[in-house]
């Protein structure tokens, strides 16, 4: 049984540029053990993706099942 099913690709891009933040901001301590090409891969994948959710032409579903569905109901935190 379906029991919620939620896009996060409106929101999505917002935590793409915080991962980026975070790998940019700590990749001083990382570039002696994977060098400069991981970099610029992950550099490609975070901003290329965040700009795809950004301008809504890729998605992010949450899909909730329950077997026997949720006594009560199911309650979604967003």
């Amino acid at each position: 049984m379906m029991e919620d099913w939620h896009n996060f690709g409106a929101d999505y891009d917002n935590t793409l540029m915080a991962w980026f933040e975070k790998f940019d901001r700590n990749w001083p301590k990382l570039v002696d053990r994977y060098g400069a090409r991981l970099y610029r891969i992950w550099k490609y994948y975070l901003l290329s993706c965040a700009g795809g959710f950004r301008a809504r032409v890729i998605q992010l579903w949450q899909i909730v099942l329950a077997k026997h569905g949720v006594p009560g109901g199911y309650l979604s935190v967003r």
